[in-house]
């Protein structure tokens, strides 16, 4: 990828890293264990791409 990226695109891509945080404690607390992972963190830098 070019070094200097589309202003969108970079909006993109940085939503997209914000969303592959961690679930929070309270979040698997609340839901007594059912929810422990992120599914969009499946997406990888290399592998996942975003929507151009």
């Amino acid at each position: 990828m070019a070094r200097t990226k589309p202003p969108a695109k970079k909006k993109r891509l940085g939503k997209a890293n914000k969303e592959t945080k961690a679930v929070p404690t309270w979040v698997i607390v609340r839901t007594a264990g059912k929810v422990r992972t992120n599914p969009k963190r499946r997406r990888n830098w290399r592998t996942g791409k975003i929507k151009p």
